[in-house]
């Protein structure tokens, strides 16, 4: 990750680029004009990782523009990242200072944060980690009420729990989730929020079924469960397959069956292109499927699983990529049309934005 550049003075002109930009995006698609979701200008990010860099005998956090690792952009503290990030890093420096057997080989630290107020991170090592180790990071994770991982090659070592605990509110309801370290979590809550928020809304009440492809840790399927009869849900990661049934679990949640396969897989198994072991006990024919909601990986979804797609009244699509949202909306256009769309702005300061759209059968 490289530093973006901060200056919320320049915020609003940003966003104001960011809608056009998508605006023109979906104009072939006759789109209405997208609600727009903003962010903290400033301690928006949850998590942060750094390098670490050794200058005048000392290690600091470092940062690198993109295609330059040799020019490295020492921090002392970090504006975009959250207020527990920053008030952490000058303890950890001066822990890891103070400490041969925590910063020897020390290269790497990640930070994972919650909107919630808790903390986990992770110490990475060129060597592997031993007895005096565990002791002196048994005692940071004490003083720094934290949740430490330290990891090395064939090494990871937990000391208290490895993932952290957030609580977002969609619809006057609050929901928990465990966020495990290493797997894929919104890194701007306050604009994650919003869309969920959004996402719950643009489904409605629904009185038939949902099927949820890229599930995650359960991120949207949570507060979406609870506007469908039944839900379908799939992930390809086991660590986020494992987070999902927790986040299930922890929250009260039964109305859902999770499987993992991948979005291309399941799209075999409703064609009955080919049975799978881990659908046993699963009766797809029972399901009444009447939306599909899905939250792809930045190359949008393969032509097949779009197709698939075109089976439902209701396609509810979350993009971090517009432009290969775009391209699958002309895909389903002739099927489908837009019936909403937002932009949520969940990294500020840089080119990348998220949209959702609602395209439902002409």
């Amino acid at each position: 990750m490289s530093a973006p550049v901060f200056d919320p003075a320049t915020y609003d002109a940003q966003l104001a680029e960011k809608k056009q930009r998508l605006i023109e995006l979906l104009a072939p698609f006759a789109a209405p004009e997208p609600e727009v979701f903003d962010s903290p200008r400033e301690h928006y990010r949850l998590r942060a990782e750094f390098r670490l860099w050794r200058e005048d005998g000392q290690r600091h956090y470092a940062m690198f523009a993109p295609g330059d690792k040799h020019t490295p952009i020492l921090l002392d503290d970090f504006p975009i990242a959250s207020l527990r990030i920053n008030e952490l890093m000058p303890r950890l420096r001066a822990a890891w200072q103070a400490s041969e057997a925590l910063s020897f080989k020390l290269f790497q630290v990640e930070f994972l944060t919650t909107l919630a107020g808790d903390a986990l991170i992770t110490l990475a090592y060129h060597r592997p980690l031993d007895e005096a180790w565990q002791a002196a990071a048994e005692k940071l994770a004490s003083e720094l009420n934290v949740c430490l991982v330290g990891r090395s090659r064939g090494q990871r070592l937990v000391i208290g729990r490895d993932y952290v605990e957030e609580e977002l509110t969609v619809a006057g309801r609050r929901f928990r989730y465990r966020q495990p370290e290493g797997a894929f979590t919104q890194p701007n809550g306050a604009v994650c929020e919003k869309m969920l928020g959004w996402a719950y809304e643009a489904l409605g009440e629904r009185d038939d079924d949902l099927l949820e492809l890229y599930c995650g840790n359960g991120n949207f399927t949570l507060p979406l469960a609870t506007r469908a009869r039944r839900v379908l849900a799939t992930e390809i990661s086991k660590t986020s397959v494992n987070a999902a049934l927790a986040n299930l679990a922890d929250n009260g949640v039964n109305n859902v069956e999770l499987v993992r396969l991948s979005a291309e897989e399941l799209t075999q198994a409703l064609n009955e292109v080919r049975p799978f072991r881990r659908l046993a006990g699963i009766d797809l024919k029972s399901y009444d499927f009447g939306s599909v909601f899905v939250d792809p990986p930045r190359a949008g979804m393969d032509p097949d699983t779009c197709e698939l797609t075109r089976r439902f009244e209701r396609i509810l699509y979350i993009s971090c990529n517009p432009e290969t949202l775009a391209a699958n909306i002309a895909q389903l256009s002739d099927t489908h049309q837009v019936t909403r769309c937002a932009l949520f702005d969940q990294f500020p300061y840089t080119h990348h934005m998220e949209a959702g759209v609602l395209l439902e059968r002409r």
